[in-house]
């Protein structure tokens, strides 16, 4: 996750408070994934951004799980997303987000 994106979601948790906000990421495999649930739940691993040292729990999902996929309307996740989720290690990406989540997010929806 780039320092701006950190910024933006720093910003977001301290206006809304973290258990309003969820973080949808689209990594293409499980390690960058797990590096931004990470990045956003227990801070930032690379000590380069301002996330370092900042443990906000929010909770964090990749658009390929099949909890968050249910949540679009099906022709439009089939639009936007259904060619990639085809070339993507679908059950790499839920294994890694699922671990995170169970060891670092204060705020699941699940």
């Amino acid at each position: 996750m780039d320092l701006e994106n950190q910024k933006r979601v720093k910003e977001f948790a301290e206006k809304y408070g973290p258990e309003n906000v969820v973080v949808l990421v689209g990594a293409a495999d499980g390690e960058a994934a797990g590096l931004a649930a990470e990045t956003v739940e227990n801070g930032d691993p690379t000590f380069a951004g301002p996330l370092t040292g900042v443990q906000l729990g929010l909770a964090c999902y990749h658009v390929v799980e099949p909890n968050v996929k249910a949540w679009f309307d099906a022709d439009v996740y089939d639009e936007q997303v259904s060619m990639m989720e085809m070339v993507l290690d679908v059950d790499d990406i839920v294994s890694e987000m699922t671990d995170i989540r169970s060891e670092f997010c204060k705020y699941p929806l699940d």
